[in-house]
């Protein structure tokens, strides 16, 4: 279905062109007409089925059509996603869609420094996408304000409860009004479905996108069989003949990212690494190296680099 057939702003249908934006994936098209009517949501949807555009749309639809000018207060809407990789993806697609509208949206995660993100909450924002560390160490130092939030956007859900976040996604709960509440998971299990339920509303819209949509045809998979010990030396010889590739490689903690990645040094194959224990700068600034070029490596622990795009990429390990 094409953007057009719903009742969405002009500027919006031009901003969604511009970004290569024509027709809806099935959970745009399920979920759009459903945030536009102020229901609740809860979707089952992986990484590349246009979930954050499915939120963003009728997200700043709304705001924009429910203001005069640009001018901002506190925020609307409150977007929770769990890792600072995320929240500045979330925050460029939602600077995307808002382009030339009355729809102000800021992202802040830790990391960095608080004063700019201070300063830009002062200045007034509609949506604020935020890591629950950062969000709530603001809100106790009284720099941010939720009486406002009618919109509540929970993102990897499954996400933050493996990082360890029950307990802040159902503070937020607590400290807000009334309000929507739009829930995405990667995965759905017991603890996810108790924790949905107790969010979201009885009549909420749900939907799961299966597993079976999302893989492209154009991946080929296939297991290896190797001891432990050799590990790092078949890794070795398969960049080697390698070269030319973009290749991520999946590692369960951050000491064996800067193990491997040493290793790879060692053997005169350029890498870099994305893991938690990183600054920010260092993980912006590895993520910009891997983007930018055709081919190389990137060492990632699980956790750091779930849900983020990196288009190239030619072979997971």
């Amino acid at each position: 279905m094409k953007f057009e057939k719903f009742p969405l702003s002009s500027q919006i249908i031009e901003n969604l062109e511009q970004i290569g934006y024509f027709r809806t994936t099935y959970i745009q098209f399920k979920t759009i007409p459903a945030i536009l009517n102020g229901e609740d949501v809860l979707a089952i949807a992986q990484t590349g089925t246009g979930k954050t555009a499915a939120f963003a749309i009728p997200i700043v639809n709304k705001i924009h059509e429910s203001k005069t000018n640009k001018a901002a207060r506190a925020p609307g809407c409150l977007v929770m996603v769990p890792t600072r990789e995320l929240a500045q993806q979330i925050g460029k697609v939602f600077s995307q869609i808002s382009k030339h509208t009355f729809a102000k949206s800021f992202a802040i995660y830790g990391g960095v420094g608080q004063e700019e993100q201070i300063n830009q909450l002062q200045a007034g924002v509609d949506v604020l996408i935020a890591t629950p560390g950062r969000m709530f160490d603001l809100l106790s130092q009284g720099h941010l304000e939720t009486k406002y939030v009618r919109t509540l956007v929970l993102d990897e859900a499954d996400h933050m409860l493996d990082l360890g976040f029950i307990e802040d996604i159902k503070r937020v709960k607590r400290v807000l009004a009334r309000h929507q509440t739009l829930f995405f998971s990667a995965t759905i299990n017991p603890t996810i479905k108790k924790l949905a339920y107790s969010q979201i509303r009885s009549n909420a819209l749900r939907i799961q996108v299966s597993p079976e949509n999302l893989v492209s045809k154009n991946i080929s998979h296939s297991i290896i069989k190797v001891p432990m010990d050799d590990k790092r030396h078949l890794l070795v010889n398969f960049l080697n003949s390698n070269p030319e590739s973009k290749v991520m490689v999946f590692v369960r903690t951050q000491v064996r990212a800067d193990r491997v990645l040493a290793h790879l040094s060692k053997n005169s194959i350029e890498a870099v690494n994305l893991h938690g224990g990183m600054a920010q700068e260092d993980r912006e600034k590895s993520l910009a190296t891997f983007r930018n070029h055709s081919h190389g490596v990137l060492i990632a622990t699980d956790v750091s680099a779930r849900g983020i795009d990196l288009p190239g990429v030619t072979h997971v390990i």
